[in-house]
């Protein structure tokens, strides 16, 4: 699991501005957020919200009675993440709702924990207790629970549940800390080498004094969500954290579109994007700034987005080839951005930017820009023209917090010329990102095909083509002919409801249709006009619950609640990592082989001293004499600690460095350099099929039954036989 990618350690960030007299709440990935980040900030953990001592609160009473906590890992996480939607809809001007319910609406729960992750419930009893406290629940769809039974009445039900009164709800900033941040809170920057500069001279000033001195390690910050993909074991001398410098931070709006700092959150992005107020911008405009806030929705998790920066991520694009969604959507949108090197200012479409080298440390982007459309648009006398914009996105889970296998975003101009009575796609921009190229790239072989063409099924089909055939992953991407079949299909989904009915029937386009404006077309309005088509889908698609209760043992059966479940709600279980380490105590990271079948001449150190922290290093010609070289027994047989002079896999165990602290033992594990020799050796076998060829059989043994004991499988299910009589 990367950094960041559970939620099980969300906590609520609450930030006071004392000129507006307002409380910024937001959840945040505690493990991904650096300390000095949070300075001036309050800090609000699912042990705050409520716990033993001081009693709990109705989002723990609701996860224990809906039994939505197993091993309870990931639930004071979800348990923050949920109030922080609650935080969020109580801001929200609109009706007040009954009482016991909040302002949230049932999309709105299930979405609030939908980038935590739990391997145990299954979700169905996380999202019960989510949906629970939305205002338009129907308590019918909620499942199995501790609160009340099947046959009781609805008004019976929902007197039984905790009671929330948003009322009564914990101040987020105390009033004390209020007091506290009119003062001075500055951090000493000699001492804790962390810079907030304000303005972009101040931030060239700092990079060209770090410069100056070559030893120092600095690293530029916003939210440090990146580091949730790109490990980091080094060390840095200086932070200097970007979230205050002006030019950085701001949002603005002109006839010419909308300038988005580098260092705004992705979060705020969105609602920027979303705003209805933007009357700068006609109704295309605004449907196409909602489209990229809406693609952006589904990319990570809230309390990622909500401290990763739209700069940040596009960065991360340019120098390290991330597989970005707002690199491909932007680039489709005919993005801009903003580039201060020393006293040059630059100013780059994305695509210049995506392909030149990597930024150097003297590079900052300052900000992006999207374009008003309006002011872009092909128009004359002689067109009906109307833009279309859509994105799309495969990857794991539809809301985010998994990479996508691809992603596409496609731009297009579409007219209808008044005096020949002839539809034409005007102009488009073709993009596709995520699927095993350095970054998003511009598809113009089909754009150029497709621009100034009349739409018919032969043209889509000539672009389908060239799309597979130009959308190819680079060598060893997983799935190839998938990602690129993708790209085809998308096109392909973007383009066709923008072919009138007779012309895919005779290959041109209707008098008829022509005649009329593209606005009135009932399909393609229905498709791109309206934004219901792409609404986030909920959590549970469908489900049933049906349970058959054994009253012969009664009470055993009976829903009750885990004993545990509101100390694990609440934070005040304490798990294995909780334990403090005795005295003395040394910490251990095995070097896994990356050959899956090769001898192991040696291992050792790449340098002749030991790393920082660390005591030795263990491999299995440590073990003593009369030792056994064992990690663990089964029933299929002895498995080995270390790899004994042969790999038999890839990541197979070879030696255990051991250190004083975790964080040493790991550093110290990637600099061990191991010799491997695979002379006159067979190559290894990576397939089924290899094996079988070259009969390469594992003997699984047979497990042992009791005595006259059989097992019959029958189709619904395996029954135990014992009236057989069986030889031992």
């Amino acid at each position: 699991m990367v950094l960041g990618g559970c939620g099980a350690c969300v906590v609520l960030l609450s930030k006071y501005d004392p000129v507006l007299d307002q409380v910024e709440d937001f959840t945040a990935s505690s493990c991904l957020t650096l300390l000095c980040s949070v300075n001036g900030c309050s800090v609000t953990t699912s042990e705050g919200l409520g716990n033993s001592k001081d009693g709990f609160h109705p989002i723990h009473q609701r996860f224990s009675g809906f039994h939505a906590s197993q091993c309870g890992f990931c639930t004071p996480g979800m348990c923050v993440s949920l109030f922080g939607a609650l935080v969020k809809a109580e801001k929200k001007d609109q009706r007040e709702p009954s009482p016991g319910f909040s302002k949230l609406t049932v999309v709105e729960a299930e979405k609030a924990i939908s980038g935590n992750l739990c391997r145990c419930t299954g979700y169905r009893p996380i999202a019960d207790a989510c949906k629970s406290l939305a205002a338009d629940v129907d308590i019918e769809d909620l499942g199995f629970n501790s609160f009340w039974r099947k046959e009781e009445t609805r008004e019976a039900k929902m007197s039984r549940l905790p009671v929330y009164d948003h009322s009564l709800e914990i101040s987020t900033f105390p009033e004390f800390l209020k007091r506290e941040i009119k003062s001075s809170l500055l951090l000493d920057s000699e001492r804790y080498s962390w810079c907030k500069p304000a303005t972009a001279e101040e931030l060239q000033s700092l990079l060209k004094s770090i410069d100056a001195d070559s030893k120092t390690r600095m690293k530029l910050v916003v939210g440090n969500t990146g580091m949730g993909y790109y490990k980091e074991l080094e060390r840095y001398d200086k932070y200097i954290d970007l979230r205050c410098v002006l030019e950085l931070s701001s949002i603005r709006r002109d006839e010419e579109g909308i300038e988005i700092g580098a260092a705004v959150t992705i979060s705020k992005t969105i609602e920027a994007l979303k705003e209805e107020n933007n009357s700068e911008f006609n109704s295309e405009c605004k449907i196409v700034f909602k489209r990229i806030a809406l693609h952006m929705e589904k990319i990570a998790s809230e309390f990622i987005r909500n401290t990763g920066s739209v700069g940040g991520n596009l960065v991360m694009a340019q120098r390290k080839h991330f597989p970005s969604d707002i690199a491909t959507i932007l680039l489709a949108a005919g993005a801009s951005v903003h580039i201060l090197t020393g006293t040059l200012h630059e100013k780059l479409a994305l695509d210049e930017f995506l392909e030149r080298p990597p930024l150097d440390s003297k590079s900052v982007l300052l900000n992006v820009k999207i374009p008003n459309y309006a002011a872009v648009k092909n128009i004359s006398s002689e067109m009906d023209s109307k833009l279309f914009f859509e994105t799309y996105r495969a990857s794991l889970r539809p809301l985010g917090n998994a990479l996508p296998y691809l992603n596409a975003a496609f731009l297009a101009e579409v007219s209808c010329l008044k005096s020949s009575g002839s539809a034409v796609l005007n102009k488009c921009r073709v993009v596709f990102g995520a699927y095993g190229t350095k970054h998003a790239i511009r598809a113009k072989e089909v754009e150029n095909l497709l621009s100034g063409k009349i739409l018919t099924i032969g043209v889509l089909y000539e672009a389908v083509k060239m799309v597979k055939a130009n959308v190819v992953p680079e060598d060893g991407t997983p799935s190839p002919a998938y990602r690129s079949s993708l790209a085809a299909g998308y096109l392909f989904d973007f383009l066709f409801p923008l072919i009138d009915t007779s012309s895919k029937i005779h290959g041109g386009w209707s008098d008829e249709y022509c005649n009329t404006s593209l606005s009135e077309d009932a399909e393609i309005k229905q498709k791109y006009s309206q934004l219901d088509h792409v609404q986030l889908p909920t959590l549970l698609t469908s489900s049933e619950q049906v349970l058959e209760l054994n009253h012969d043992h009664h009470p055993v059966g009976q829903p009750i609640k885990k004993i545990g479940a509101a100390l694990q709600a609440s934070g005040e279980a304490v798990f294995v990592d909780d334990i403090p380490s005795p005295t003395n105590c040394l910490h251990g990271s095995f070097v896994h082989s990356i050959k899956p079948f090769a001898r192991v001449k040696d291992i050792k150190f790449k340098s002749k001293l030991l790393p920082d922290g660390v005591s030795g290093l263990v491999s299995v010609r440590d073990i003593p004499k009369g030792g056994e070289n064992r990690g663990c027994t089964t029933k299929l047989g002895t498995e080995s600690l270390f790899a004994d002079g042969l790999t038999q896999h890839a990541g197979e165990r070879l030696a255990f460095v051991v250190a004083d602290t975790q964080k040493h033992a790991d550093i110290a594990s990637n600099l061990v350099e191991v010799d491997y020799d695979i002379e006159n050796l067979e190559p290894p076998i990576l397939t089924v099929e290899e094996a079988i060829k070259r009969s390469s059989f594992f003997e699984v043994p047979l497990f042992p039954l009791p005595p006259n004991k059989l097992v019959i499988y029958q189709k619904d299910g395996p029954r135990l036989i014992t009236k057989f009589s069986l030889p031992r």
